[in-house]
């Protein structure tokens, strides 16, 4: 199980800026203490470094602290199908839940750090801190909820309305980070972004232009700024 260390230098949930968004608030400093001797921390992971690939035991879940995560499958004809991205405060892990064993792939995006959760010391903690069970339930909740979004998304939108539905989601989760929604840098590709919502790489460029050209947006890279986030949010929904 590959594990990171706080970005921060600390190995204290009470300390960490993320805690708001990986533990429920109503943990109390007490109940940190417990989650600090399980957690598991290391070295940071490297760009491409992999978290677990599909078919390894599911060990646990994993919180990402700082940088980005993908998750992937493998298509019969061995391309990747990246599956969804995870952003600081976030956890992922939960597809190896179900059958003991993961059906994606986790790869680092850039330099991440993340702390492991075992899958044993999680069902202890369950028992003893009933508000952590509560809070993993409604993590995975939201999880399904945003692949079902994303599902329907793909199945009828145009090629703006999908990466409109990505920069208005990237936007929402940094906003509960509480850091900037509309000035970010954005952690995947442009090749991945089109991968993940079933576009090439032209057509994505070619959207971003179209969104320059209308100032619905600023980007120089990977840097984004959302110039009218009303406006792609209203893009993102629109079903015609």
């Amino acid at each position: 199980m590959s594990t990171a260390s706080c970005p921060n230098g600390t190995t204290s949930c009470q300390n960490c800026r993320m805690n708001p968004l990986c533990l429920p608030l109503a943990l109390q400093v007490s109940d940190m203490g417990k989650l600090d001797v399980v957690i598991e921390r290391g070295k940071p992971l490297q760009r491409r470094e992999t978290v677990f690939f599909v078919g390894d035991s599911y060990q646990g879940v994993y919180a990402v602290r700082s940088g980005a995560v993908k998750a992937a499958i493998t298509n019969a004809d061995g391309t990747e199908q990246i599956t969804g991205f995870y952003l600081p405060g976030e956890i992922f892990g939960w597809d190896g839940l179900a059958e003991g064993r993961h059906t994606n792939t986790a790869t680092a995006l850039e330099t991440t750090a993340i702390c492991a959760i075992p899958a044993d010391r999680m069902d202890e903690l369950s028992v003893t801190l009933p508000d952590l069970r509560r809070h993993f339930m409604q993590l995975m909740s939201r999880e399904l909820a945003v692949d079902q979004q994303m599902l329907a998304l793909l199945s009828k939108s145009s090629a703006e309305q999908r990466v409109a539905a990505l920069l208005v989601s990237i936007s929402n989760r940094l906003a509960r980070q509480k850091l900037s929604p509309t000035r970010f840098r954005l952690p995947m590709s442009r090749a991945e972004i089109g991968n993940y919502l079933g576009l090439t790489v032209e057509t994505i460029s070619r959207v971003f232009g179209r969104f320059q050209q209308k100032q619905l947006i600023a980007a120089d890279k990977r840097d984004i700024t959302l110039l009218a986030l009303e406006q792609l949010q209203t893009l993102s929904s629109d079903s015609d």
